[in-house]
Parts: structure tokens; sequence; C-alpha cells
């Protein structure tokens, strides 16, 4: 059994990679500061549904609110959920001499392009800071393996596809965007000085199971599920590489066992799918699925949007074997029947 460290981990991409990191058998300490980009409660149904074969007693209880209580009641050889900041380098000390961990996933961030324009001091100060505080934290306690969350969003408006990892990334064009890229930057420079065997991972617009609400397809299912108008910015004609959680999962392990493995690894690699899907045909597709018409409110583009994303991934399986196994339209249907069983609200 090791002991990993996922930031994040009572978040969309982070409860499923608990979930799985618990059914191979591993200890999972699970940072969270339970932020208010959206209802927390989400995130402790998320804790629930990831934990489920540690506390099957907590998992068919509604939702505990307490956040305390809920600390207490999930501590386990297996599992350990820490409400904190990953700005408080107290608060992250406090962790690491408690634990002896292996390595971490540090998943947590201020995400949104949109929302990052408006705040970019914000971003700035989680993704960045944050992340250098992670990095401090392992350097202190010898902690020298560990993968991070980028994001297609570095790209910026590549002209060239699909987007290669040795494509150059200098011109974002977000704040969002910045910061991830900042990260990389940061993780290159300890692993140079303080040999940090590090992965980052650029994510391509993750969907599935326990999405984010804030989120283009949750928002737009739970639209067309109440009948309500659909906002499409610009005429429907960007396009995304929409990836399954269970292959980012599955890529993020295959990484994982990558750099454990590894001695002296520094390497940036594409989660994708090597397919994009224009905003018009998400939408088609949602409509097919739910049996509903959808009614669009069209306004311009937004500050920000890329016009697209295209991920190559042959570096991923090359590294590590990845191989993404579900089309769009499945991974849509499971989507759909995820939230018609977990609607609140």
């Amino acid at each position: 059994m090791k002991t990993y460290c996922v930031t994040g981990g009572a978040g969309f991409i982070g409860s499923h990679l608990c979930e799985q990191l618990l059914a191979q058998g591993h200890r999972v300490i699970n940072i969270d500061n339970f932020n208010d980009v959206y209802d927390y409660k989400t995130k402790i149904r998320n804790i629930l549904s990831s934990t489920g074969s540690v506390f099957p007693h907590l998992y068919s209880e509604d939702k505990p609110g307490d956040l305390a209580k809920l600390q207490t009641v999930v501590e386990s050889d297996h599992y350990r959920l820490v409400v904190a900041d990953i700005r408080s380098m107290d608060e992250l000390d406090a962790v690491f001499d408690s634990e002896k961990i292996d390595a971490v996933i540090h998943l947590a961030a201020m995400a949104g392009v949109r929302p990052s324009i408006e705040d970019p001091l914000l971003y700035e100060d989680v993704n960045v800071k944050g992340t250098l505080h992670i990095l401090e934290a392992m350097r202190k306690h010898g902690v020298r393996k560990w993968l991070c969350a980028s994001s297609s969003s570095v790209y910026g408006n590549n002209k060239k596809v699909p987007f290669s990892e040795e494509d150059i990334v200098d011109f974002s064009i977000s704040p969002y965007a910045a910061t991830k890229k900042a990260c990389e930057v940061l993780g290159h420079t300890f692993y140079h000085l303080h040999h940090i065997d590090t992965i980052m991972l650029r994510f391509f617009t993750v969907y599935g199971e326990r999405q984010r609400p804030d989120l283009a397809i949750h928002k737009f299912v739970k639209m067309l599920d109440r009948g309500e108008e659909l906002t499409m910015y610009g005429e429907g004609t960007t396009r995304r590489d929409y990836t399954y959680i269970g292959d980012i999962i599955a890529g993020i392990l295959g990484a994982l066992s990558y750099v454990e493995q590894k001695d002296r690894v520094y390497e940036v690699v594409n989660l994708g799918t090597n397919r994009t899907i224009t905003l018009r045909d998400l939408i088609a597709s949602l409509e097919q699925e739910i049996g509903t018409k959808a009614l669009i409110c069209t306004l311009p583009n937004q500050p920000g949007d890329v016009e697209q994303t295209y991920a190559d991934v042959s570096k991923a399986n090359r590294l590590f074997g990845y191989r993404p196994q579900t089309d769009f339209a499945e991974g849509i249907h499971k989507f759909v029947t995820w939230y018609r069983g977990n609607r609140h609200g």
C-alpha cells in the first residue's frame, strides 16, 4: 500500500482518482478547501461516492453538511480528508509532517477561463502560489514524485493541429491559461534544482459523471432537462476535444506508474482523445440523448475562449500506453444517465 496525496480530491476529477486509488488498495490523503465556486455539498456527495468501498455506512446517507464531522467520520487507515487551503504553508506542512507521502497528484486550482478574466489576481494566488507551496512542501519533506494538472488552454489559438507537446505555448489568451503555463515552468524549476520527478498533464475538456455544475455539458443537460434556453456563444463552430473522465483517470494512473518507475523525469503530456466536436454537434448530441429540442440564445464569442482544442496523444501512448476507450456518444449517455439519477435542485 502506498500513500498518495491528492489535492482537490473532492472535486470532479479528484474524486474519481481517489476512488480508483482506493480500489487499488492505496491510502489517500485528500486536501480540499471546499471553496464557494459551487455548492460545497456537491463535493460532499463526491466524497461519499468515491469512498463508498471504504465507508459503505456513509454511502447511503444523503449529505452530512458539517465538514468537521465529515473529516472525522471518513478517517481510516486508507483515507483521510484534510480541509485546508494550498495557499497556507502552515496547513500543508502539518499534513506533510504527519504523513509519509509517496507521491502527490496536484489537481487543486481555480478553474475556468472566463472567471479568470474577472479576477486574475485570485487565479494567480491559488494556481501559481498554491502550486509553489505544494512544491515547497514536497521539497522540505523529501517527496520526489508528483503529477500536476495543466490544461489544453495553454495552447491558446494555436493554428497547428493537432496540438503537440512540442508546440510553443507562449501566447496564452486568458489568465487561467497563463497560470497553468506558469505551473509547468515551476515544475521544471523544482525538477532541475531539487530532483522532483514531474509529469505535467494537459487535460482536454473533461466530462462525465460528477462533472462540475458550471461546465458546459452539465449546464446544457440541466437546461434541456428543465426546458430552459441554452446560451451559445458564436455560431457554434468552436471545436473541443472532449475527453471522458474514465479515460482521463486511466491516463493519470498510467502517468503515475511511469513517474514512479523512472528517475530524473520531467515530461509534459497531453490527455485528450485526438477527436474534435463542434459546439453545434455537442448540442445536437445532447438533444438526441435527452429527447428534447434546445431553445438557443446566440451571443457573441467570449474573450479568452479558444477556437478549438485538439490533442495529439501519441506521446502519452508511447510513454505509458494511454489509449482513450470511450467515444463521445457513449460518454454523453453515461453522463446523462448519471445526471438523471443525481438531480439536486
